[in-house]
């Protein structure tokens, strides 16, 4: 099972790119997706991203969350059809042929319109994120953020959340598979599923809570209190980081000419 967030070691394109550069490129992406309405425009993007991780060998992992990423986007869609009942109406959930509450939750197109628009922006921003996330190593995410001038206490919370969260997906698996090695069969189907959620959290709860007192001891140990920091290496910026940055240019240039210019293609 690949591990949600997890930095892969590959020699690819995203890998050798400045932390920097790749902070760009989640803000312009970001920004653009957001203030986009325009459904093909956030389907150019979506395929953009697929295409930027093929280019930089990370399409296996960005494919393997696909599963994930689809079932939040059908959550938005139909969380909007339950709470945005505008436009004109194609369907309903429950059908008219139901006695007492037939036709009670309609299917407008005002509705769909909506949900797919979060369900593509959702999308363009955990393609961006993951990109950024699994070929950037966490001493240089910790170096960029440093630069940055933020301060080393929020910087240690924000990379120790991003690796407890791989760190408790493996542990779950671990769990789930020694339950049933002991035989447990919590059963099949939804009921099967809230069944077994007991067994894998209390034992998920009480490991990482030895897991925080071992980092705390670990922490203390290498003088994080001290303030003195050191460097193994120093990231630079070459030719992929100047070219990125260049294309991230122009596309915010091009985005904001056709904004200007033509609003209604992409609002």
């Amino acid at each position: 099972m690949a591990e949600i967030l997890q930095y892969v070691h590959k020699d690819g394109f995203f890998h050798r790119l400045h932390p920097f550069s790749k902070i760009l490129f989640i803000i312009v992406a970001s920004i653009i997706c957001i203030l986009v309405t325009s459904i093909p425009v956030l389907l150019l993007m979506v395929v953009a991203m697929l295409v930027l991780a093929f280019i930089g060998h990370l399409h296996r992992e960005v494919i393997q969350q696909l599963k994930l990423v689809l079932v939040m986007s059908v959550v938005f869609v139909v969380i909007t059809v339950l709470t945005m009942p505008g436009g004109d109406t194609i369907g309903y959930l429950i059908p008219q042929s139901v006695p007492v509450i037939g036709g009670a939750i309609p299917i407008t197109t005002g509705a769909i319109s909506v949900g797919l628009v979060l369900a593509l922006r959702f999308m363009v921003l955990i393609f961006a994120f993951q990109l950024f996330l699994i070929s950037t190593q966490p001493r240089d995410l910790v170096h960029a953020m440093e630069k940055l001038r933020m301060p080393i206490d929020y910087i240690l919370m924000f990379i120790i959340a991003l690796r407890f969260i791989p760190t408790l997906q493996i542990e779950g698996q671990r769990i789930h598979e020694a339950q049933l090695a002991r035989g447990y069969n919590p059963g099949t189907g939804m009921i099967g599923k809230v069944k077994s959620v007991a067994p894998i959290v209390i034992p998920l709860v009480s490991n990482a809570l030895l897991r925080s007192n071992v980092l705390g001891l670990t922490i203390d140990m290498r003088g994080y209190r001290t303030g003195v920091r050191t460097r193994i290496r120093e990231r630079t910026f070459s030719g992929g980081d100047y070219a990125m940055i260049s294309g991230l240019c122009g596309t915010a240039a091009l985005f904001g000419i056709v904004a200007f210019a033509l609003p209604a293609l992409v609002f």
